[in-house]
C-alpha cells in the first residue's frame, strides 16, 4: 500500500483539483467537540476533565497541521477504499481527492491499518502531532453522532474504532497524559 501511495503522490494532479485547504468539512473536528461535547464524551474514551484540560492544545495543534502541499492525495485512505488487483493495491472512492501534503494520506490510513492488526500509527508516521490531532478530531466529532440517513449503520462503530487508535496517538504525539477512560 505504501508503494501505491508513493506512486499516487508522484502523479500530477488533474487540472482543477482543489487544495485540501478548500475542503471545508474536513476541518470541523475539535471545534465541533468543543461546541457540543456530549456525543464525544458519551463514548467514554476520556473524562470531561481530561477533555477540558487538553482540548485547547488539540485544537491549536490540529489547526496548525501541515496540510499544504503539491501532491495528489486521495484523502480517504482506509481499508474499505483499497482493492487488491494482481497483487497491487488500488484505491477506490475518489470523491475527496485534492492537492495536499502526502503525509495527510498516511495519517488518514494509520487508524484503519492499526484497527485491522497493523502497526501503531507512530511506528509509521511519527513526529506529526498536527496530523495526529487532526485525524483524532475528525473522528471525535463524528463517532458519537447518529449515522447519516444514507450511510451504512456500522459507520459510527468503525469511526469509534479508529478514534480509539487516533486519540491515544494524538495524545502520545503531543506528550499529553494517558486518557482517563470511563470504560
Amino acid at each position: 500500500m505504501r508503494r501505491a501511495l508513493d506512486e499516487l503522490h508522484a502523479v500530477e494532479p488533474p487540472p482543477g483539483t482543489p487544495s485540501i485547504l478548500d475542503v471545508e468539512p474536513l476541518f470541523v473536528g475539535w471545534d465541533q467537540v468543543e461546541h457540543e461535547s456530549e456525543p464525544f464524551l458519551a463514548l467514554g474514551l476520556c473524562s470531561q476533565a481530561w477533555l477540558e484540560l487538553h482540548l485547547p492544545v488539540l485544537r491549536k495543534v490540529a489547526e496548525a497541521a501541515p496540510f499544504a502541499g503539491e501532491a495528489f492525495v486521495h484523502l480517504d485512505v482506509r481499508s474499505d477504499n483499497i482493492c487488491l488487483r494482481d497483487g497491487q493495491a488500488v484505491l477506490v472512492d475518489w470523491n475527496q481527492a485534492c492537492v495536499a501534503n502526502p503525509d495527510v494520506d498516511l495519517a488518514c490510513w494509520m487508524p484503519s491499518l492499526s484497527v485491522e492488526g497493523g502497526p501503531a500509527p507512530w511506528e509509521l508516521l511519527s513526529g506529526q502531532p498536527g496530523l495526529a490531532a487532526w485525524v483524532a478530531g475528525f473522528f471525535a466529532a463524528r463517532a458519537g453522532l447518529p449515522p447519516p440517513p444514507t450511510a451504512d449503520p456500522s459507520l459510527r462503530a468503525l469511526q469509534l474504532a479508529q478514534l480509539e487508535v487516533a486519540l491515544p496517538w494524538a495524545a502520545r504525539e503531543l506528550g499529553l497524559p494517558a486518557l482517563d477512560s470511563r470504560r
